[in-house]
């Protein structure tokens, strides 16, 4: 049943009875201007006036004065809520439609309607109402505290070669057009994209990327924590998972096919969505995981717009963080990014799952069975075991970075391979990694 039929049928609201979407009134008193506000700032609702708290029909005079005073009190909310007259008999149904301008306000506060009940709202329930609703956004706040001696010059040239931006004017004067800095100062999208260290003055500036070697998230082979403002972010974190997964390749007439077990086109744009779409209010940390069979990325930040609309509908959280992002390469084409990761995955074989809850979830499924992955592992690493034993035969406190210079190779293959390795009983690490040493059993 639809709610115009609820609102229409007298006997199908008395037997739903009080709810999220029914309240009975049994006169206009002074509280109505308050379920009105209550509706608005959730999800719509239905006040008959004329039937008491228990159910029962009384019935009310409905007249042009009547209906003249309800929308005087509905326009006295604020903002204004609009508000629907359904004559039903004897009954008034009054039809509140859920507010496009949240948070709203009526002479005695701010009320949310929780089950059958109207409950004023607390401070933060406000305040998380109204950056829900998009009327507060964190990246255009005002960073009070921000000391010029923390801006990074060398950021703010790489962002305008990034941007093809020419510097002929001053740098007050860019900024000023970038709509990163007001009369007021530098907002926080500027301190994410151009202090020195952001994390000195936003907490949630800094990304997590952590290798596992398991899909339990139990044996942790490496952990980074970087704070290097938007674009540094987005650059370490692909090249991080860049250097982790495998590359398959195939030679036919002297043409050499690659084929990587996670497309580099989904996970970069997975990256940007997270970093870009993340809720800095919250004050958590983006995670990019390496897990033995899937790439997960998590970002904080509820969907600002129905889970039906997912896929077909794109709304900024961080409308200045994207507008300046998308003058680079990094963002070819605002609003596509899920689309984008979706159909990477699919042309490159991958499963991609997309899962929603006070945070946002991107997990990218490996395309090779856990046997190839194994294998591929052990043969890499069989051809570099012995070179790595002479290293640490010649030097048993040689470190992972040394053993990658002198072999000619990244420190994430290196790190693969000392696991592989210490699984195997070949090498074992006595000691911290500082201070500690090498032993080889066999």
């Amino acid at each position: 049943m639809t709610q115009y039929q609820i609102k229409t049928n007298i006997n199908a609201a008395l037997e739903l009875g009080e709810g999220q979407f029914i309240e009975f009134k049994e006169t206009p008193d002074k509280s109505l201007q308050r379920e009105m506000v209550a509706f608005a700032n959730a999800s719509g609702g239905i006040i008959y006036l004329g039937i008491t708290d228990d159910g029962k029909i009384k019935g009310v005079e409905t007249s042009n004065r009547l209906k003249s005073q309800i929308q005087d009190t509905a326009r006295n909310c604020d903002p204004p809520v609009a508000v629907l007259l359904t004559q039903i008999k004897n009954v008034l149904a009054i039809e509140v439609k859920e507010g496009i301008n949240k948070p709203y306000s009526c002479s005695s506060g701010f009320y949310m309607r929780m089950g059958a009940n109207s409950q004023k709202m607390s401070r933060d329930e406000i305040i998380s109402l109204a950056i829900k609703s998009g009327k507060i956004r964190y990246d255009e706040q005002i960073c009070a505290e921000f000391d010029w001696k923390d801006f990074d010059d060398e950021k703010f040239d790489y962002y305008l070669k990034l941007a093809r931006i020419s510097n002929n004017l001053s740098r007050e004067e860019i900024l000023t057009n970038l709509r990163v800095l007001t009369n007021d100062g530098m907002t926080n999208a500027g301190v994410l994209y151009f202090a020195k260290q952001p994390y000195k003055y936003i907490i949630s500036s800094k990304i997590r990327c952590i290798h596992f070697n398991d899909d339990k998230r139990v044996d942790i082979l490496d952990k980074k924590e970087v704070d290097r403002g938007i674009i540094g972010n987005i650059e370490y974190a692909i090249s991080y998972l860049k250097e982790l997964v495998p590359v398959r390749f195939e030679i036919k007439d002297l043409k050499r096919d690659e084929f990587p077990e996670y497309p580099i086109e989904a996970y970069r744009e997975a990256i940007v969505n997270a970093i870009i779409h993340f809720d800095y209010f919250l004050g958590n940390t983006i995670a990019i995981e390496k897990l033995k069979t899937s790439i997960v990325i998590n970002n904080k930040g509820e969907l600002l717009f129905p889970k039906s609309e997912f896929g077909k509908k794109s709304e900024a959280r961080n409308r200045l963080l994207v507008d300046l992002l998308a003058r680079t390469n990094f963002m070819e084409k605002a609003g596509t990014g899920i689309k984008r990761v979706a159909n990477a995955c699919i042309e490159n074989g991958n499963e991609v799952y997309f899962e929603f809850s006070d945070s946002f979830w991107i997990t990218i499924k490996s395309n090779v069975t856990d046997n190839v992955t194994d294998n591929v592992t052990d043969n890499v690493t069989d051809s570099r075991k012995n070179q790595i034993i002479r290293l640490i035969r010649e030097n048993n406190q040689i470190t992972m970075k040394q053993l990658a210079e002198k072999m000619s190779v990244t420190k994430m293959t290196i790190v693969r391979d000392i696991a592989r390795l210490k699984e195997n009983n070949i090498i074992k690490r006595i000691g911290p990694a500082k201070g500690g040493y090498w032993k080889i059993i066999k």
